[in-house]
């Protein structure tokens, strides 16, 4: 049984364009500092499951209210079940989200191939070079560049996005992760919130003022069809 800590009944942010439900699955093979989930990284004994039958009914009663479900965590393509979980969403009608550190390729390949998912979500934690540091583990980063691949040529609608923290991202990752990404549609720069994180010493962090957050924006667009900034 997948590890559902959290189920958010109804947002209007969580999956662009749509109503839906948010569901947060615990574990996550990065160690981010400034994670601002982080009761989901590790499987936190302390906050109990919700089953899935409690999930269903959910999604049963709301059908006529939300067009699909989002999925995130943690990592969700850390648990096997996953897939048979949205295939079960998938049966009653609704829309799939999937937000993924991309770690596992392999698993996105088949929830696409089966046609599981409308929309990926993927975080983009650094350029290349950078991503162990920024991560918190040693991360495969031929893994990462596969997931990138296939999300952008998988035919169905997603985004990359980076949550910038100044002490970790500037201007030349900025410009590193443009030219890695380039031709990607939909590029998302997303504020660092320092309210609670996985590394207590972040939550003294200051985050960058919007100003500077729309100089980055500026400095991606020239490689992507639509750049976004969430604060």
């Amino acid at each position: 049984m997948l590890p559902i800590k959290n189920l958010q009944k109804t947002s209007l942010i969580d999956y662009p364009g749509k109503i839906c439900s948010v569901i947060f699955i615990s574990n996550c093979n990065f160690r981010c500092p400034y994670c601002h989930n982080p009761d989901l990284v590790t499987n936190n004994k302390d906050i109990p499951n919700i089953p899935e039958r409690e999930v269903f009914e959910h999604l049963k009663r709301r059908r006529k209210w939300i067009d699909g479900v989002c999925i995130t965590g943690g990592e969700p393509c850390m648990h096997e079940n996953l897939v048979d979980f949205i295939e079960k969403i998938k049966l009653m009608g609704f829309l799939v989200k999937l937000d993924t550190n991309g770690t596992n390729p392999e698993m996105l390949k088949y929830l696409v191939k089966k046609r599981l998912i409308d929309y990926m979500a993927m975080d983009i934690k650094a350029p290349l070079r950078k991503y162990s540091d920024v991560a918190g583990v040693k991360v495969n980063v031929m893994d990462i560049r596969r997931s990138v691949s296939m999300i952008m040529n998988s035919g169905i609608d997603y985004e990359f996005r980076t949550t910038v923290v100044p002490k970790l991202f500037g201007d030349e990752d900025m410009i590193s992760i443009g030219k890695w990404l380039k031709g990607a549609r939909h590029y998302c720069i997303q504020q660092f919130r320092p309210m609670k994180t996985l590394d207590k010493s972040y939550e003294k962090e200051e985050a960058y003022p919007e100003i500077k957050l729309r100089a980055l924006a500026g400095i991606a667009e020239p490689y992507f069809d639509k750049v976004e900034v969430r604060v």
